[in-house]
């Protein structure tokens, strides 16, 4: 998008939201407060406005239970997964519009990688319920399942195996969080053949607390990372590619699912924050933002960042739009695409780039 576009999207955007957040006076006298679709969410240069029902479809057609994580491909359609077995998968384009939907039967479908592999578009689809990690075609065809931890004898019977997401390298290798399970990282080379695992469940700077995500990071062209969630610490672990732990980055507050990059920019969903206490509060989503030094920019639905001291203060949810971000779609308008877990069967939603 050019820079004239992005600043005449953006003033008309504002001024379009300033009409409809302003409350208008009836003969009755009585304010109306304007419905939350008309909002506008977000701080900074990274604020949005909220189409609620974008992706709403018929449920009796495509039925979603949880909608868990979005990808791009190539084409522009946007591909999410649900862990609906008659619909684990579901094909938008970019004005919400059924293209496509199909299943592999998956009662607990829950991580999505989109890869362009040789040209050729392919899926990495996680099932936690059953451990399975699945390549496949964006039409559903299998081209690969990875072994499990248990059946290569690295995992103890008594050891659990619940893998939630993957993360794709550009020399192909795979990266598995078992992010419901023992909490390590495992990294496959592109047929599938085992290389190592790290991490676990702990305290310690190298270990996980609910390692739900993980995500290559190549902002920096030069020292390429693995971006992984400690959605229980609330934070971002940093590590080399082949495991060797280098920093956290702590998010008092949130519990992050995966980190997704577009360009210099990191965008999280926040499953819960903690409204109360010190655990997380239900229904108390929202999406965090952070720029290329890694803090945090805008938080859509949730409290302003504010640091002091070089360290962030608390976040909370403070717009009570989401229930439990799940993940973030970002297309080339930087327009936001919010899938939900546990939100009452509802279809993701879109937040428009203003």
């Amino acid at each position: 998008m050019s820079s004239n576009r992005r600043t005449f999207i953006k003033k008309a955007g504002l001024a379009a939201g300033s009409i409809a957040v302003t409350p208008t006076l009836h003969s009755f006298g009585i304010i109306n407060k304007p419905s939350l679709s008309q909002d506008i969410i977000g701080h900074g240069d990274f604020k949005y406005r909220v189409h609620k029902s974008w992706g709403n479809l018929n449920p009796n057609l495509t039925p979603v239970n949880n909608c868990h994580e979005m990808v791009m491909d190539s084409k522009g359609r946007l591909i999410m997964s649900t862990d609906e077995a008659k619909n684990n998968i579901i094909i938008y384009n970019k004005s919400g519009k059924l293209l496509n939907s199909w299943t592999l039967n998956l009662e607990s479908a829950h991580g999505l990688s989109f890869f362009d592999e040789g040209g050729q578009d392919v899926l990495f689809i996680t099932d936690p319920g059953t451990g399975k990690v699945i390549k496949t075609t964006t039409d559903g065809n299998v081209l690969l399942r990875l072994t499990s931890p248990k059946d290569m004898g690295i995992y103890t019977e008594k050891m659990s195996y619940s893998p939630t997401e993957t993360a794709i390298a550009d020399n192909g290798d795979i990266y598995v969080a078992d992010g419901y399970g023992s909490q390590f990282i495992f990294q496959y080379n592109s047929k599938g053949e085992y290389i190592r695992h790290f991490g676990g469940s702990g305290n310690m700077d190298n270990q996980f607390s609910t390692a739900h995500g993980v995500t290559i990071d190549k902002r920096d062209p030069n020292n390429i990372m693995l971006m992984c969630t400690s959605r229980g610490h609330n934070a971002f672990k940093r590590f080399t590619l082949d495991g060797n732990y280098i920093d956290t980055i702590f998010l008092p507050g949130a519990y992050v699912c995966r980190a997704v990059i577009d360009n210099d920019i990191l965008y999280s969903g926040v499953c819960w924050s903690r409204l109360r206490y010190l655990n997380q509060t239900p229904d108390s989503g929202f999406i965090t933002i952070l720029n290329k030094n890694n803090k945090v920019i805008s938080n859509p639905g949730g409290t302003a960042p504010v640091y002091e001291n070089n360290n962030l203060k608390l976040m909370l949810q403070d717009t009570p739009l989401f229930n439990h971000c799940h993940d973030v779609c970002v297309d080339e308008d930087k327009n936001l695409y919010v899938c939900q877990w546990n939100a009452n069967k509802t279809y993701p939603i879109k937040l428009e780039r203003v």
